[in-house]
């Protein structure tokens, strides 16, 4: 489910930590990148639950406005479109998603007030109400408004992140690559699917996880002789006056060129570019591309970076 690019995200984080202090063990930093991930999987299921409690936010609403004193026709008819929704129905009903929630005891209980600041910015939006007073509806149409949701409303309340910060230091940059993966399983829905509906598991496959696992080791592993040669590379740079990150990011980029015979060297390239972005500073993307390029057409020309792999063999 993670994609590579969290799970470099992962890696990075647990190292930083792991270098800047002499109280973390290599066993001890890898135990914590497994859990930081194992985290980020709690959150994709924590944030489907915060679907299905907008939804019954919505109901809960409708049915003060029924028990008024003096209830409206439109209290006591209410337009129950959103609440009927087939996508949230089916989330709600999920037996995989549910046993999850109860296994690790999630729950938005304690933060009311996120549903209702969700309530509040949906229910006057423009997409909720032509949702809500079109002729007719379908599936898609279902699909589509909870996709918006999920989409333009979650990422943006301020309120959730609070929250989520309070929960857990492993969530703080997590939530648009958790939301992502969520948009690519609700894509994936079927009208009329049962409540076995599959939901993505933490690891695409085994390989995801030996990539992180050793990326993370080898990168401890091969520091000393990264570090000598980034210096051979920045001599016209104080090397201690280089951001460590910008440092930290060149030397798991290396790393992962020289130690993964099955990832392309572009992709490797690129994917650091963008983490860079990110998480240095405003200049440091075409600086490290700059040296990464040179490092590796060395190792390109001296025969140390194999690939293997369809397509890979004689990458140059």
């Amino acid at each position: 489910m993670l994609s590579r690019r969290l799970l470099r995200i992962k890696a990075m984080q647990i190292l930083y930590a792991y270098f800047k202090t002499d109280e973390h063990t290599v066993e001890k930093s890898e135990k914590e990148l497994f859990y930081s991930i194992e985290k980020a999987y709690d959150l994709y299921h924590y944030i489907f639950l915060l679907l299905t409690d907008v939804t019954r936010y919505f109901e809960s609403k409708m049915d003060i406005a029924r028990h008024k004193n003096l209830p409206t026709r439109e209290d006591l008819n209410p337009n129950t479109r959103f609440i009927d929704n087939r996508v949230i129905n089916q989330i709600l009903s999920n037996k995989s998603l549910n046993t999850f929630l109860n296994n690790k005891k999630l729950s938005w209980v304690n933060y009311p007030e996120l549903a209702r600041s969700l309530y509040a910015d949906i229910k006057d939006s423009q997409e909720y109400n032509l949702y809500i007073n079109k002729p007719d509806n379908n599936y898609e149409d279902d699909k589509r408004i909870i996709l918006d949701i999920c989409q333009n409303y979650i990422p943006e309340n301020k309120l959730l992140f609070q929250i989520l910060e309070e929960q857990s230091i492993y969530w703080n940059d997590d939530v648009e690559f958790i939301i992502s993966m969520i948009i690519k399983t609700i894509k994936g829905f079927k009208e009329n699917q049962s409540d076995e509906i599959k939901l993505l598991d933490l690891y695409k496959n085994d390989e995801d996880r030996e990539f992180v696992r050793d990326l993370f080791r080898k990168t401890i592993k091969n520091d000393d002789e990264n570090s000598e040669l980034i210096k051979t590379y920045t001599k016209n740079w104080d090397v201690d006056r280089i951001a460590f990150m910008d440092v930290l990011l060149m030397k798991m980029a290396i790393t992962e060129v020289m130690e993964m015979p099955a990832v392309p060297t572009k992709v490797t390239m690129n994917e650091y570019i963008e983490i860079v972005k990110y998480y240095s500073t405003e200049k440091s993307s075409v600086f490290i591309n700059g040296i990464l390029d040179k490092i590796i057409n060395t190792l390109k020309k001296d025969k140390k970076i194999v690939k293997k792999g369809r397509g890979l063999i004689g990458e140059v």
